[in-house]
């Protein structure tokens, strides 16, 4: 779906499953960003989703203002008392100018019209403010999961929008605004039971699309195999996904 301005909603529909199944970050990798911005007055989320983000941003900034196009994946978002959540758009922020001392998009850069986006981020990032963004490609599941897994992945591949194929290239080739930051390793990594695990797998935009293309569930097809591969569904396994973060300053003056 889109609206009249341009917004591309891949997620609305699929919003509470959305809140309830993505994993969170790394508290290290909000510490890193709290540490390279020139301060920790402000942080701003745009694309935040239901806040997942801006939760762990929010452990580190006095402030978030955390904002996403769908007005359903606000109505789903949570955050404590230091977060406020706005429907905008990130390419029409509302901010002040210079106030910002870090900007960070969570796994949503390429939803964002880059030259409109950018240009929000030189206005509201002040002096050495920091762009971090970030994301990840297919879950890393337990070795006797990963059959059924790839099954699954390539069964909703070409149900992916076009988009995808930018996280796939972790975002390579982007014109960034500002010089580049060294970034560390960091990955994402979560215990999960398999009810979980299957909500996350029903959660994807990709899975809603090609069970409305199929008329089947490709997670339900999927369920059995994962079952067997993993044992008591209620025991937790670790899942995880290398993060790829790109990370510029604005110059100081």
């Amino acid at each position: 779906m889109a609206d009249p301005g341009g917004f591309a909603d891949h997620f609305s529909a699929v919003a509470a499953d959305y809140a309830g199944a993505r994993p969170e970050y790394p508290d290290a990798l909000f510490a890193w960003i709290a540490a390279a911005a020139p301060a920790t007055a402000l942080a701003w989320e745009p694309g935040c989703g239901s806040g997942q983000a801006s939760r762990g941003l929010a452990r580190h900034f006095r402030r978030v203002h955390a904002s996403d196009p769908s007005a359903a994946q606000i109505a789903q978002a949570c955050g404590p008392g230091n977060v406020a959540f706005a429907v905008e758009r990130g390419e029409r922020c509302s901010l002040d100018t210079a106030s910002v001392d870090a900007v960070c998009v969570a796994q949503a850069l390429h939803w964002f019209e880059r030259e409109a986006f950018f240009a929000q981020c030189a206005r509201v990032l002040r002096p050495g403010g920091v762009l971090v963004a970030w994301g990840y490609q297919d879950i890393v599941v337990p070795a006797p999961l990963a059959a059924a897994n790839a099954a699954l992945q390539a069964a909703i591949r070409p149900y992916w929008p076009a988009e995808r194929a930018l996280v796939d290239a972790a975002y390579a080739g982007f014109d960034w605004p500002f010089p580049a930051l060294t970034v560390p390793a960091f990955e994402l990594r979560a215990q999960w039971t398999l009810p979980r695990l299957l909500g996350y797998f029903a959660s994807y935009s990709a899975s809603r699309r090609c069970r409305d293309a199929t008329g089947q569930d490709p997670v339900a097809a999927q369920a059995p195999a994962l079952t067997a591969a993993w044992g008591d569904p209620e025991q937790a396994r670790e899942v995880r996904w290398p993060l790829f973060v790109h990370a510029r300053r604005k110059a100081a003056s």
